[in-house]
């Protein structure tokens, strides 16, 4: 394999504090670390009404679909932050699913998700760290014949555990995001061979 693997981040939250946004943002160091080239996707700035087929039928793709299609395809691999809403995934990020599900004219199926690697973190206030929502996520994603890696990550107390600068304060935290960053980008090239 030649050049460096591909790999985009993104929470499944569109808020602007969002502690799950600042964890996928403190992870790009450690994936650089490990020889990755990294591309931060922030969803709020590709806006999808809620996934509706009559919808599509009347007025056809909405325009962000195709630009999320091709960020996916060009994609090695994704570490995604998903926030704990309820007990399961955000409406935003099941509704871009949704969305890049769709079949589109000259697009296989399914091959923004394909065979691609993932590694999940998530993050909450609250002493869990969004861990429950994880499963969810890992069953979601291997559904779109995903390949998510084992090693999984729920940052507790997120609203005092990051520095000024964004980075992870605990280095605790620090070992876990930086080893799930390192076994993607190690599990990505691997698979890739």
């Amino acid at each position: 394999m030649s050049g460096k693997i591909k790999i985009v981040v993104f929470a499944g939250s569109s808020r602007e504090g969002s502690y799950n946004k600042k964890l996928i943002k403190a992870s790009i160091p450690y994936l650089e670390d490990a020889g990755a080239e990294v591309v931060f996707l922030d969803l709020k700035n590709y806006p999808l009404p809620v996934f509706d087929e009559d919808n599509e039928a009347s007025e056809g793709l909405p325009k962000h679909v195709r630009t999320l299609k091709d960020i996916f395809i060009g994609a090695d691999g994704f570490l995604i932050a998903s926030p704990e809403y309820n007990g399961f995934f955000s409406g935003l990020f099941k509704n871009t699913i949704d969305w890049l599900s769709r079949m589109v004219e000259g697009y296989p199926p399914l091959e923004c998700f394909k065979h691609k690697t993932v590694g999940l973190l998530a993050a909450s206030p609250g002493g869990l760290g969004g861990i429950r929502v994880l499963p969810h996520v890992r069953h979601l994603l291997s559904n779109l014949q995903m390949s998510v890696i084992p090693e999984q990550f729920g940052l507790g107390n997120a609203s005092s555990a990051f520095n000024d600068d964004g980075s992870l304060a605990d280095e605790k935290n620090q070992k876990a995001v930086r080893s799930i960053c390192k076994n993607l980008v190690e599990t990505t090239i691997a698979l890739k061979k």
